[in-house]
């Protein structure tokens, strides 16, 4: 447990024990997930799995965690599984390399404590957020463009999210305004710190809320629904 001494002072040795036996899915191991899964890997979450379908880019090396220039044209998935078998051998990490689809998102979702989103497309969101609701897993959701970002908590019933995403437009804000390096692990954190409390069942959750970072002007808004 010394691994995880640091964290005693914030969870019981029950609460670090517990998450052990936790399982996570993290869809898509780019720019919020390398951080999401590294994060949730050295919290301790015993099982995760790293869903992704695409492979590292020369574009992708200027924000993505999982990146480097060794690895250009390497699944992101497999990268999320390496990486964390240096960092933390004891987490059983499943890597996926498939994209969601309406076809096979069940299959890959069931049976997790918690699914997270780390998608950059509105449309795969969508498919996720309709699984989560089907399989009754509750849901943390991030999104990031440029100085911007948002979080939100969703459990099986809860409508903010289609309140947020009531458009059929598939392209997310960051195709327009790009995304720097600080914007990921920002959000990610956030959304890290939102499955922790689902998981140990403490704290506040933004849950019916959305927390909407605008870090030009260190604006912080929670919106409530």
């Amino acid at each position: 447990m010394d691994r995880y001494s640091k964290n005693e002072n914030m969870l019981s040795p029950e609460e670090n024990r517990s998450l052990r036996k936790k399982k996570v899915a993290v869809v898509g191991c780019g720019g919020l997930g390398g951080h999401i899964i590294e994060q949730l890997a050295r919290l301790g979450v015993g099982n995760i799995t790293a869903i992704d379908g695409d492979v590292f880019e020369v574009t992708n090396l200027s924000r993505q965690l999982l990146s480097n220039v060794g690895n250009i044209g390497f699944p992101k998935a497999l990268a999320a599984k390496k990486h964390i078998e240096r960092v933390n051998p004891e987490i059983n990490l499943v890597d996926v390399k498939e994209y969601i689809t309406v076809e096979n998102v069940d299959e890959i979702l069931q049976g997790h404590d918690v699914i997270c989103d780390a998608l950059d497309s509105i449309g795969a969101r969508k498919i996720v957020r309709k699984s989560a609701d089907r399989l009754k897993i509750p849901m943390v959701f991030g999104a990031i463009a440029g100085w911007y970002g948002q979080v939100s908590t969703l459990f099986p019933g809860d409508k903010i999210f289609d309140n947020v995403y009531d458009t059929d437009e598939n392209r997310g804000l960051e195709q327009e305004l790009g995304n720097p390096s600080f914007a990921p692990a920002l959000v990610a954190s956030i959304e890290v710190a939102e499955i922790l409390k689902i998981l140990t069942q403490k704290g506040e959750l933004l849950r019916n809320k959305l927390l909407v970072i605008n870090t030009f002007n260190n604006d912080y808004q929670v919106i409530e629904f």
